[in-house]
């Protein structure tokens, strides 16, 4: 694949891709596409039936790297490639440790399952950084947790660790850190054991026009984080983020 993205076929039917940018897995578009195009190679490949996604390093996908350092994209293209990650048809569980946050919250939603440690934390920090939420999120969060739960996590932008997560339904199951992997390959595994026609169908028919709605979600949240990016406050709450501390935002 690339440096960013590895992906292994086992002969359960189960592949792994991982994502390969320790210890945060920053995005970049190398490694978003990098993951559309491993999922696009094993919807043709009839030797996966089910993947799980995974990452190197201490966090799952911390998301954009606001220290401006190998940035080299433009969200635009960030967002047309993951919106060919939702196009894809094989099912996916993502083994979550460390932080999914921001677009790497979006990530994780991307999956149709997601195993977390319970050190893991999930959060939708983009208000706390200034600006719009992006990757989709603002469909794929409320479809997952509900409209009420979604717009708590949205406005606050908190933390959420691994336990309540899963009590929200931000995670289907917990495993410890160092079975973390063995969990979610085994939560493939039961699902590589159908039949993989009827499994496609199936989501096929679970997810509906998901894609669609995420298409042109990323168009909106995409406008909406333009126009954010160039207010004071976007500044003050990236500049807050780098040095650690609470921001003070002035409506600006």
């Amino acid at each position: 694949m690339t440096d960013s993205v590895a992906i292994e076929i086992g002969d359960d039917h189960v592949a792994t891709v991982e994502l390969r940018r320790p210890p945060n897995n920053f995005f970049s578009l190398e490694m978003v596409a990098g993951i559309a195009d491993a999922l696009e190679s094993l919807d043709d490949d009839p030797r996966c039936r089910a993947a799980v996604l995974c990452a190197q390093g201490k966090h799952f996908c911390a998301g954009a790297d606001f220290s401006g350092e190998g940035v080299g994209y433009t969200t635009a293209d960030l967002y047309a490639a993951a919106v060919r990650i939702f196009r894809t048809h094989t099912p996916v569980v993502a083994a979550v440790q460390g932080a999914a946050v921001g677009g790497g919250l979006g990530l994780a939603l991307a999956a149709d399952f997601r195993i977390a440690a319970p050190e893991a934390r999930f959060s939708a920090n983009f208000a706390r950084l200034g600006f719009h939420q992006g990757f989709g999120v603002s469909v794929t969060l409320p479809r997952l947790v509900g409209p009420q739960v979604a717009a708590d996590l949205l406005y606050t932008g908190r933390r959420v660790p691994g336990e309540e997560a899963a009590n929200l339904g931000l995670a289907d199951g917990l495993a410890d850190l160092d079975d973390l992997r063995h969990a979610a390959h085994g939560m493939a595994r039961e699902i590589a054991m159908s039949a993989p026609l009827a499994v496609r169908s199936i989501r096929a028919t679970l997810r509906g026009d998901l894609a669609d709605q995420v298409e042109a979600a990323v168009a909106h949240e995409h406008r909406e984080q333009d126009r954010l990016q160039r207010t004071a406050d976007f500044v003050e709450g990236s500049r807050a983020m780098l040095e650690r501390r609470t921001p003070e935002f002035r409506g600006e």
